[in-house]
């Protein structure tokens, strides 16, 4: 039903009002007190098979939803509710910023692809912090917290604009990501480079002690799938030296090559990073890399191309601790979520790679 909804009525919709519309009735049924909870009955991923522990954190299955979805933690507990295993917010930065000027999200349906270049839109640090903080415990998923820089700061003053971020929004989070991997915040991706990025990573988990007493903050650096190889390995080689808890692979893609729209429709779109399949194998044989790099002992969480349990799996068994998808839902609906897990606890239980099996039950 879904996919005739989407083929005949949704398409048709501008890509950002109708997120909005969506996310609305997303969190005006599986939000509210009454409803919400059966929803999240109905809709959990309730095999134990898929049950994993990843830095200490228990996850209920491994499908988190990744940022960009929800900016500004407008509804994590209901999105939890369709069956993710996890919600990463974000990308949220130090100041509030609208964002780049629309229309800045599109969809490339032949290729079951987005476009966007949304430049990190949301309500900023503080305005985040007094959402989460108002979520009743009881409720609460597991929380990834992704922060990304303030496209009116300047490069020297990364490191401070990151620093405030993670100051008041670390202790609200099971994992934090530190983003330096989208393509529509000018000068971001320089940050990728080992010599910048070592010195703000630094920073971040500096600050992140400081302010979360008690507990460690496990912290992740997320990467773009444009990254050469021996860029791949040389952020895997600086986050086995940092002591980094592990890496998010792959944000989207500048590249258009091998896609089924007509270059002239791309085209017209302008700018901005590519999602979903078109980014599948590539995001494939990056987590085969940085596994070999990393060991057995780092997180990594795939995200990019995973539309289907075979696809959860295949990136479990090339080395993923977990995995995200944000385009799959776009396509998929609000069950989606719930059929993933059913097809990825099915190949799990054939045991056809007995050690993948194990490593989702029992990844730390």
């Amino acid at each position: 039903m879904y996919d005739l909804l989407f083929q005949h009525v949704l398409r048709r919709i501008p890509a950002e009002p109708i997120h909005g519309v969506a996310f609305g009735a997303i969190r005006g049924v599986a939000g509210v007190p009454l409803v919400g909870p059966r929803v999240g009955r109905l809709l959990a991923a309730s095999d134990p098979v898929l049950q994993t522990r990843v830095f200490g954190v228990d996850f209920p299955n491994p499908l988190g939803l990744a940022a960009g979805f929800d900016k500004d933690a407008r509804g994590p507990i209901a999105l939890s509710r369709l069956g993710f295993g996890f919600v990463e917010l974000g990308t949220i930065t130090a100041r509030p910023q609208p964002g780049n000027p629309k229309p800045r999200l599109f969809r490339l349906p032949a290729d079951k692809a987005l476009v966007n270049r949304m430049g990190f839109n949301n309500s900023g640090a503080d305005a985040v912090a007094a959402r989460l903080a108002a979520l009743p415990a009881e409720s609460r998923p597991v929380l990834g917290i992704n922060i990304g820089k303030s496209k009116v700061a300047r490069p020297d003053e990364a490191v401070a604009d990151y620093r405030y971020s993670a100051r008041a929004l670390g202790r609200f989070a099971d994992y934090v990501v530190v983003n330096v991997s989208s393509p529509n915040t000018p000068g971001l991706r320089d940050l990728q480079q080992v010599g910048v990025l070592s010195p703000l990573l630094e920073a971040v988990r500096e600050e992140l002690v400081a302010s979360v007493p008690g507990r460690t903050v496990p912290l992740l650096v997320k990467i773009t799938t444009d990254l050469a190889e021996d860029d791949v390995a040389a952020v895997a080689d600086m986050a086995l030296r940092l002591g980094l808890d592990g890496v998010v692979a792959t944000n989207t893609t500048v590249s258009r090559s091998g896609l089924r729209t007509p270059a002239a429709e791309v085209e017209a779109l302008g700018a901005g990073g590519v999602s979903g399949l078109p980014l599948a194998q590539a995001a494939q044989e990056v987590v085969g890399r940085l596994r070999a790099t990393l060991g057995p002992d780092r997180t990594i969480i795939s995200v990019g191309g995973i539309f289907t349990g075979e696809d959860a799996y295949r990136r479990i068994a090339a080395g993923a601790s977990l995995v995200q998808s944000y385009t799959g839902f776009i396509y998929g609906g609000g069950t989606w979520p719930r059929r993933l897990n059913t097809e990825l606890a099915a190949l799990l239980h054939d045991n056809a790679h007995p050690s993948v099996a194990a490593a989702v039950g029992t990844a730390d």
